[in-house]
């Protein structure tokens, strides 16, 4: 029955997800003659600090760390998740903290108050443990989409990044960013700096998501050297490496091109 059901979740995610995609307007432009390209980290396993943040620093660039105070300090099979010193050290290297909700729910399973409150509470555990003030950008758990709750995301984050496979270009809506995973089977990841090629070529804004950076990666994670081959082919092909909130700073002029 639990596979059943999986099935089913599954499938409502889908569906949720392509009607969100095909509601979105992209109205914001972007304009950028410079590629940039940024790296993001959801739920913020262990080794997405010891040797993601590490491997981003060792080229001069920060990331984005999406928490979710439901999974800090939890130990899994796979892996562990970082607790509030993990948190804070991330913040005093330069890396942004982003929301990844509270409960690490599905935001389409929650009413817009229920997420709204969901997200007010992992605001309010970011602060008390002194790791951010306040985060302004937010990635749905599971890359699961609420259209119901646009407006209010809209009014509280100035992005949300979802999952759409794409590079943001020539025109996006900061509340459904496109990204793409940094997953397993390892010649997958691997062969992601195509999009590097693509960005490069053709500037815009490229995202990628991923989870663990370990030797012996869960289905969600690579190894620690391919991840220094995307960061390195980035560096070698001119881009930009930005956290969400530096890149959004640049592209709404904000910030001065590097």
């Amino acid at each position: 029955m639990s596979g059943f059901t999986d099935r089913l979740d599954t499938l409502a995610s889908r569906v949720i997800n392509k009607y969100s995609w095909s509601t979105v307007r992209k109205s914001q432009a972007i304009a950028t003659d410079v590629p940039i390209v940024s790296f993001t980290f959801d739920d913020v396993p262990d080794t997405a600090l010891t040797n993601g943040a590490a491997i981003l620093e060792r080229y001069g660039a920060l990331g984005t760390f999406y928490l979710s105070g439901s999974l800090m300090g939890t130990k899994e099979t796979y892996r562990n998740i970082i607790d509030a010193e993990g948190a804070r050290e991330l913040a005093r290297r330069g890396h942004e903290i982003g929301c990844h909700t509270y409960a690490h729910r599905k935001a389409w399973k929650l009413s817009p108050g229920g997420l709204r409150r969901d997200i007010e509470k992992n605001g309010a555990m970011l602060a008390r443990e002194q790791i951010v003030d306040r985060a302004e950008n937010f990635a749905f758990p599971y890359n699961a989409m609420s259209p119901l709750a646009r407006a209010m995301l809209r009014r509280r984050f100035r992005s949300c990044r979802a999952a759409n496979e794409g590079i943001n270009r020539n025109a996006m809506d900061p509340i459904a960013l496109q990204a793409v995973e940094i997953r397993q089977p390892e010649d997958h990841a691997r062969s992601l700096t195509r999009w590097i090629d693509d960005v490069a070529q053709t500037p815009g804004w490229l995202i990628f998501f991923t989870h663990d950076i370990a030797d012996f990666p869960t289905p969600y994670g690579c190894k620690p050297e391919t991840l220094e081959r995307l960061v390195s082919h980035a560096v070698a092909k001119g881009c930009q490496i930005l956290p969400v909130c530096a890149a959004l700073d640049r592209l709404e002029g904000k910030a001065e091109a590097a």
